[in-house]
């Protein structure tokens, strides 16, 4: 792996995540890189805030952010990033907390990182790689993945993904309270904020795998969302289909 300097932050939006948490948290402190862990959690019904706090107190590199209720992904992670750019964290990454994504690719992110200012897990570079899904999301998330290239222009194989390591100077550069989306748009939302400023974005390929415990947080609403954000997105970038090159001082 390429050498990379800094201290690396995962944060994980969690909402009745209970029973994948700490075995999420076990994994990622046995990485051959040292991480921290940021749970953000949402008031989880289950019981999951209370259990990060549990781990939290034994280990100091778990962190818990307790919201008062279910406010959304966007707005969890929005928060999760204020939280490490008060403090001096260089990789900020989005993960789910319920094993989609495996913790063992940090290590390969990291890797893209020292030449990026994100990079992205992609489900969809050089082949579908998604288990456990059934056809008729796949093909969704793949319609969804196509539609967002089409209007955008934005060359990503998976500009829908959760699985993201931002570099702390690409986080700097966004307004968190100007960003309007909640869902899984908030996903195509920010990766076009900064590729519209002309940063760096690379892709790693991932294996994404269904969650085996708890259920999915997919709804109407958010595939809603995602339909129409892109269009928002386009109208902001003065409806060109490429970025705007920035000097590098304002990026």
């Amino acid at each position: 792996m390429a050498e990379v300097t800094g201290k690396t932050l995962i944060v994980v939006p969690t909402y009745n995540e209970r029973e994948n948490i700490p075995a999420l948290a076990q994994r990622l402190l046995a990485l051959a890189v040292p991480v921290d862990l940021l749970v953000v959690d949402d008031n989880s019904p289950d019981g999951t805030g209370k259990l990060a706090d549990e781990l939290a107190a034994k280990h100091p590199q778990i962190h818990v952010l307790h919201r008062p209720g279910k406010a959304g992904l966007g707005r969890a992670y929005c928060a999760g990033f204020k939280w490490a750019m008060e403090r001096d964290y260089e990789f900020i990454f989005e993960m789910d907390g319920d094993f989609s994504h495996d913790p063992n690719d940090i290590l390969r992110f990291l890797a893209a990182a020292a030449n990026a200012d994100l990079v992205i897990g992609s489900r969809y570079s050089n082949g579908i790689r998604v288990v456990n899904w059934p056809l008729r999301r796949l093909m969704l998330s793949l319609a969804a993945a196509k539609y967002v290239r089409v209007i955008t222009g934005m060359p990503f194989t998976d500009p829908t993904g959760g699985f993201k390591c931002f570099r702390r100077r690409a986080l700097k550069s966004l307004d968190l309270d100007a960003v309007k989306s909640n869902g899984y748009s908030f996903q195509i939302e920010l990766t076009h904020k900064l590729w519209r400023r002309g940063m760096t974005i690379a892709e790693v390929p991932i294996i994404f795998t269904d969650r085996f415990l708890g259920q999915s947080k997919m709804s109407g609403g958010i595939v809603r969302e995602a339909i129409w954000i892109v269009w928002r997105m386009l109208l902001q970038n003065g409806l060109r289909r490429s970025p705007r090159i920035l000097p590098a001082a304002t990026r």
